[in-house]
């Protein structure tokens, strides 16, 4: 059975899976799913056509699954989903999705969403991620597996961002930012390898001298982004051990819309 504090407003149509918990206060809506041990805290508000997995912990205060910031929204039953095991700090709002694009803000597994966080409609966020406190991010926005966003970063619409990049804090990111990257700055400028990430990953050795290959020839070389995808793409048969990594890097290379981070 799920424990409900006797001044939350739960409406009887919500679906509350075993042991959840619903704090003082908190209001949750028909349309929400909640699985199995997650948590809502005090004064949070869940909404709209939400499915939250199981073991989340969701912060006081925070609002889940409002209707997006968009103008054009006229309340279509667009949906907020989030995985399994993610904690949602304080004061974090994130919104369903639009019908301009999928109709869905995702949300994966294991991630960790520091106080007064933005995630807006349509947006994709991966697994592993921490994003420190008062960033914000622009709709549609795509989060790869294992990223860091230092505090206050802003991340501009439609912007991407690859595995195992960074961010420090205060950095504007107005393009894709791809893996491995770190970035700063206001316009974010690449600063380096995010070579300390890539180690408590367990990249080896050789995996970590062709992820700095690779970086040398985006942002070292002189090359064009295209002539610097070419020659990344190369390395793949040099060094079969990293053939993923290349294979990663190459592929959001081609498939960046809006320019990457130089």
């Amino acid at each position: 059975m799920a424990t409900i504090h006797p001044s939350a407003i739960v409406d009887p149509r919500a679906e509350l899976g075993e042991n959840v918990s619903i704090g003082p206060y908190a209001v949750i809506g028909p349309h929400v799913r909640i699985g199995e041990g997650s948590s809502i805290g005090a004064h949070a508000v869940v909404e709209g056509h939400t499915t939250i997995g199981r073991d989340n912990r969701i912060f006081q205060f925070a609002s889940i699954g409002s209707v997006p910031q968009d103008k054009k929204y006229a309340g279509e039953p667009t949906e907020l989903r989030i995985g399994d095991r993610n904690t949602i700090r304080e004061c974090c709002t994130l919104n369903v999705g639009t019908v301009q694009d999928g109709g869905l803000t995702s949300l994966g597994n294991d991630n960790w969403i520091m106080a007064y966080v933005h995630i807006a409609h349509d947006c994709h966020l991966a697994n592993h991620i921490t994003i420190a406190n008062g960033t914000q991010l622009g709709g549609h926005v795509v989060i790869a597996d294992w990223v860091t966003l230092g505090g206050m970063t802003g991340v501009h619409q439609f912007v991407k961002i690859g595995a195992q990049a960074m961010t420090a804090v205060g950095s504007v990111l107005l393009q894709d930012l791809p893996p491995y990257v770190m970035a700063d700055g206001d316009t974010a400028k690449a600063v380096g390898l995010n070579t300390e990430g890539l180690k408590r990953r367990g990249f080896t050795p050789e995996r970590l001298a062709v992820a700095k290959k690779m970086y040398r020839l985006l942002y070292r070389d002189g090359l064009t982004l295209d002539a610097a995808r070419q020659a990344i793409s190369a390395l793949a048969a040099e060094h079969p051990e990293a053939a993923g990594d290349v294979a990663m890097m190459a592929d959001f290379l081609s498939a960046a819309t809006r320019g990457i981070v130089r």
